[in-house]
């Protein structure tokens, strides 16, 4: 059994947009990630620790404990063996309490990834491969949480690529959600259930290639 550990956000948790409710697990992609694989003759597991409002390496000026950098170590030593960590973060970057740009999430994403690799894990256990996973462009926000992402959709401009030269420099697989599906109709930020649906099966693909690739 190979277990794979899911590192994001609330696009990820599953809020299902302009509600605080949740899609069940088999309905957000990590578990529509997880049943496409087992369905391929691949024996994995795939973990969440997706927390809403996570930023890179930025806090939350109003929540506790939403600097993803913090305790990114632990929860690797948690989890593993792993045979694959999946990092799918960057939008909270850009709510309004910060200024960033594309440039400064994705520098935030590589602190990420430098830290997976220096996690604190057993003596023999493998550093597991990462794939960085781009959220999909963020649209106008809309209803609840306007005010809370205004002016989000054109400082993220270029995410995808600066996260994905990140990709390439630090030596990470990348897929870019972007390209299988936008962000939700409802909220211009989250995903609705046919996108996690799409996001999932695409992935899986992917994932599969990955874990094929290195056994």
């Amino acid at each position: 059994m190979k277990h794979l550990l899911v590192y994001g956000d609330s696009l990820t948790w599953g809020i299902i947009p302009n509600t605080r409710q949740r899609l069940p697990f088999q309905g957000r992609w990590p578990g529509v990630l997880e049943a496409r694989l087992l369905a391929a003759g691949k024996r994995v597991r795939v973990m969440e620790d997706c927390l809403n409002g996570r930023r890179t390496i930025w806090d939350d000026p109003f929540k506790p404990g939403r600097n993803g950098l913090q305790e990114i170590g632990q929860r690797i030593e948690v989890n593993s063996p792993l045979a694959l960590v999946i990092v799918m973060l960057g939008t909270n970057d850009f709510q309004s309490s910060h200024q960033n740009d594309a440039w400064h999430s994705a520098q935030g994403l590589a602190a990420i990834v430098r830290a997976i690799r220096a996690a604190p894990i057993e003596p023999g256990m493998p550093v597991s491969p990462i794939l960085i996973v781009s959220p999909p462009t963020i649209q106008r926000a809309r209803g609840a949480i306007a005010a809370k992402f205004s002016g989000a959709e054109i400082r993220c401009i270029g995410l995808a690529a600066a996260q994905r030269q990140v990709a390439a420099e630090e030596g990470c697989a990348y897929f870019d959600a972007g390209s299988v599906t936008p962000a939700s109709v409802v909220d211009g930020i989250h995903l609705d259930a046919d996108q996690h649906e799409r996001l999932g099966e695409a992935l899986a693909d992917h994932v599969a290639r990955l874990l094929s690739d290195a056994e």
